[in-house]
């Protein structure tokens, strides 16, 4: 049996087990939050917060901390059929408002004594539980999995960014690739983009939808700005940036100066240190060989842990704009790309699409895309034929700043929320407004870490330049899981139809 079909009934058989852990295991919410009556004898102080209800170090309006003073919990806020408030006197209120709710499920806390403000909490499964017993294993497995993927990205991008640039040769070869490259990337971030804006305006997911967000909350600061993302393309210490996988784009940056450099290099030292980079480059393919043999169980492993955990049912209140997102990635990857494959690279895309089958698998399992680029220059190579010249060039680049799903989400995920508070009155969607989320949705795609979820970590930055409330961008956390898998698969197909096309362009034969 081929290598992409194996892969895919290990995820099928990852999605049974964990939805028959979901039906058959008991799993009690778990908040991680402590409280006492409060001294005013109306509401109750926190006397311990950990776990999900933990405050972020970096962020000091997420998650809750000791001595903050809670007056009421709501569970399924803005959903008119089913929202409950639960006024908070003692220990045993939160007890029997977590005793209704699973995990997965969001509690919303109004906080503060006279300037109250609202924070939603995820409920996680309660550690000693059944099915978080059963889950134990897996978990173990997967988060071992996904070590060994982050272990190979920076070594493998460094190396094959200096490998590529120095093996392009003459500056004006180097030129006409990275304008190449660069200029695919752009168009299809914008195609994408385009495509998840018409969807957003002709179907409105965001009018009169059920969200229970406060017009005037607020969960982060408004010092965020797309600019930072220019910033940190320059390293203050190359080392410290190497220490830490999110920063990739000041790593493909030194990378990409040190291989310009090397072809301006004399002998010895242009071939000693080209020869070094592409034997480095050898090595780590062939450790990444070596982990890639466990991809069949590491996606299972991951498909039982994210399904057993988090479940389907937390999808309803959503379930509208999860539609818009789930269609308009699937017209950029099932129509858009193949037809740009078609044309400009002149392969079948049902064929590249085999060639691709266990890049595509992995990403949506690992929904990362620097953690999938070893499969992805592996199938790039050796299935589709693409030489080692230009795929060292163009897919960690890729991996880094081409995000096509990323972008169609971003832009659909924030009108999507300017929908709502513009429905409620508390915001004007103007023409303008949407373009300037176009321009800020391919900036933020550029920037996005091609780590899980990064796409909605920059969607904050968007948020805050339109002077937003941010806690939108918290609700829509509960079903960025599947829509990550998703757009994480896009922006890998995207990589890999841009191989295909400039490949092609340069005159290599593809799929022989």
């Amino acid at each position: 049996m081929k290598h992409h079909w194996i892969i895919l009934l290990w995820m099928l058989a990852g999605i049974l087990v964990g939805g028959l852990f979901q039906q058959v295991l008991d799993a009690p919410a778990w908040a991680g939050l402590s409280v006492k009556p409060s001294e005013l004898q109306v509401g109750v102080r926190v006397t311990e917060a950990k776990g999900p209800s933990k405050r972020d170090a970096r962020n000091p309006r997420v998650g809750l901390a000791k001595g903050d003073f809670l007056d009421a919990v709501t569970l399924y806020k803005g959903r008119k059929d089913k929202e409950k408030r639960h006024p908070l006197r003692s220990q045993a209120d939160l007890d029997k408002a977590i005793a209704n709710s699973k995990p997965g499920d969001i509690l919303w806390f109004a906080v503060g004594e006279q300037d109250k403000r609202h924070v939603p909490i995820t409920l996680k499964m309660k550690s000693g539980s059944q099915r978080a017993q059963w889950l134990a294993v897996p978990v173990m497995l997967a988060d071992i999995f996904m070590a060994l993927l982050k272990m190979l990205i920076v070594p493998l991008v460094l190396c094959s960014i200096i490998s590529g640039v120095a093996g392009v040769g003459a500056m004006g070869d180097l030129r006409r690739l990275g304008l190449k490259t660069f200029g695919y990337y752009f168009a299809t971030s914008m195609l994408a983009i385009f495509t998840g804006q018409m969807l957003v305006n002709l179907l409105q997911p965001g009018v009169g939808a059920e969200l229970g967000l406060a017009t005037d909350a607020d969960i982060g600061t408004r010092d965020e700005n797309f600019w930072t993302i220019f910033l940190r393309m320059v390293p203050t210490n190359i080392f410290e940036s190497l220490r830490q996988n999110s920063q990739m784009l000041s790593i493909i940056f030194f990378g990409l100066l040190f291989g310009v450099c090397i072809t301006k290099a004399q002998d010895p030292h242009k071939t000693r240190m080209q020869t070094f980079f592409e034997s480095a480059f050898d090595v780590m393919m062939r450790m990444a060989e070596l982990v890639l043999k466990l991809i069949p169980y590491g996606v299972f492993c991951l498909l039982i842990k994210v399904v057993g955990q988090s479940g389907f049912g937390l999808f309803v209140p959503l379930g509208k704009y999860m539609i818009v997102i789930a269609v308009g990635l699937l017209i950029h990857g099932v129509i858009t790309l193949p037809l740009i494959l078609k044309f400009f690279a002149r392969i079948s895309p049902i064929a590249w699409a085999r060639t691709m089958g266990p890049a595509l698998m992995t990403a949506f399992s690992a929904s990362s895309s620097s953690m999938t680029l070893p499969v992805t220059i592996e199938c790039v190579e050796k299935r589709g034929k693409v030489s080692n010249k230009t795929s060292s060039f163009v897919l960690p680049l890729g991996a880094t700043i081409n995000m096509d799903g990323t972008a169609l989400y971003e832009c659909a995920g924030v009108i999507f929320l300017c929908q709502y508070y513009a429905s409620e009155g508390a915001f004007e969607l103007t023409f303008e407004t949407q373009i300037f989320i176009v321009a800020m949705a391919l900036f933020a795609s550029i920037g996005a870490a091609g780590i899980p979820s990064a796409g909605l970590i920059l969607m904050l930055t968007i948020l805050s330049a339109l002077e937003l409330p941010i806690e939108g961008a918290a609700i829509l956390l509960a079903v960025d899981r599947p829509l990550d898998m998703m757009r994480t698969m896009v922006n890998v197909w995207s990589d890999s139809v841009g191989a295909a096309v400039i490949a092609k362009s340069e005159g290599e034969q593809l799929l022989e």
